[in-house]
């Protein structure tokens, strides 16, 4: 197996990290991130394969698993009771009463809400040069997943600000400091939650909050810390990846004077999310031991799953590192795989139709103001901005 060595802070990678990718899949479907101390896939067939291979799984087994450091006590209980974490049976639990929240009925009923939201927002736009990211691209997603859960809209700033500090414990720029912004972001989502579904028991409505409420109080075994980390998670993961989706998305659109408007559009979604997607790598342990890809895993051995490298592997797709929203629709990685597929996926691709649509329609002469610049916040992928003027 070839090591290939790739700080993934390195500037030149935050900005473009395919180059790296074009290269590491020359050596075959593994090779072994030197950075990360990890195996790491990066062939389409071999991401699919292991995302799907019960074989490996999110949790960490069980004689691997030691105490975390106290400072970081409140994100690491909130982590230990979240349904991306777990693994069956809590998994198949937790996520069958999440799915009633995303059927495709639910989803479908929240169209018009998004279309007004997406109109709502492009009618406070100035006239000046602004960060769309701020004004469009953050606000539909986490407004729209406010409104799903039954959250007051009004605190989706506080829910931001959680959220950031909170995911960014996954990045490779982690830091102590980013560990002690996310304990006490964690801290604030908890206090807040545990009154916010206090009140949600006396005054039941119809939302995700109140039905998760209904399962617990029906004896379906919901304790009240996976109540709590279940709606952060959704919170968390209903809006970061359709935030850098939507604004890579638009990104790109604008980089290649593409009008959505004039697309099939769930082909330039796909498209969209194949050819710059928000997040990109997952990471799997082994269970057993396990021949896969001309390598032997051992029991408790961690993989890296590199999605971005996936979509654009040219086993698959033609043209790879060309934008197409015409191509067939074949299926990405973007969402991950098997048992762990995001149940949000339906939602961000309502949303990011609707709202670039929406968008290029009342805004055709949109353009670039600045040149936008990705964050060095590895392995998620986004803008740092999105400066535009209409």
């Amino acid at each position: 197996m070839k090591t290939v060595i790739q700080s993934p802070v390195e500037p030149g990678f935050v900005q473009n990290p395919y180059a790296f990718y074009d290269t590491a899949r020359t050596y075959g479907d593994l090779v072994y991130w030197n950075d990360y101390k990890k195996v790491t896939a990066v062939s389409h067939r071999a991401v699919q394969a292991l995302l799907k291979d019960r074989r490996f799984g999110r949790e960490v087994p069980a004689e691997m698993q030691r105490p975390g450091p106290a400072h970081l006590l409140p994100w690491l209980n909130i982590e230990a009771h979240s349904l991306l974490e777990a693994e069956p049976p809590r998994h198949t639990r937790l996520r069958a009463l999440v799915m009633r929240a995303f059927t495709s009925r639910a989803i479908a009923a929240l169209e018009s809400s998004v279309h007004e939201l997406s109109h709502a927002l492009i009618d406070r736009f100035p006239d000046t040069p602004f960060d769309l990211l701020d004004a469009f691209c953050t606000r539909v997603p986490v407004i729209t997943i406010c409104r799903l859960l039954g959250v007051p809209e009004e605190m989706s700033p506080d829910l931001l600000r959680w959220s950031h500090a909170m995911v960014a414990m996954y990045q490779a720029s982690r830091t102590h400091k980013t560990e002690d912004a996310a304990a006490k972001a964690a801290e604030g989502f908890t206090a807040f939650l545990s009154e916010y579904i206090e009140k949600r028991r006396t005054d039941p409505r119809d939302d995700l909050i109140t039905r998760l409420i209904a399962a617990e109080e029906d004896g379906e075994k919901l304790s009240r810390d996976e109540l709590v980390a279940t709606c952060i998670l959704l919170l968390n993961a209903g809006h970061e990846a359709t935030v850098h989706s939507l604004g890579n998305g638009v990104k790109t659109l604008l980089k290649l004077g593409i009008n959505p408007c004039n697309q099939r559009t769930d082909g330039l979604v796909e498209e969209v999310l194949r050819y710059d997607p928000p997040l990109h790598m997952f990471t799997r342990y082994a269970y057993e031991e396990v021949e896969a890809f001309g390598h032997s895993f051992k029991r408790g051995d961690e993989v890296a799953l590199l999605l971005g490298a996936a979509n654009r592997d040219p086993a698959v797709w033609s043209e790879p590192n060309r934008f197409d929203p015409t191509r067939p629709i074949v299926t990405n990685t973007s969402f991950g795989g098997g048992l762990h597929f995001c149940v949000g996926a339906p939602l961000a691709r309502l949303e990011m139709r609707i709202a670039l649509v929406a968008l290029f329609a009342r805004c055709p002469n949109l353009r670039l103001t600045a040149e936008p610049e990705y964050s060095n916040t590895y392995h998620f992928h986004g803008l740092t901005r999105l400066m535009v003027q209409t």
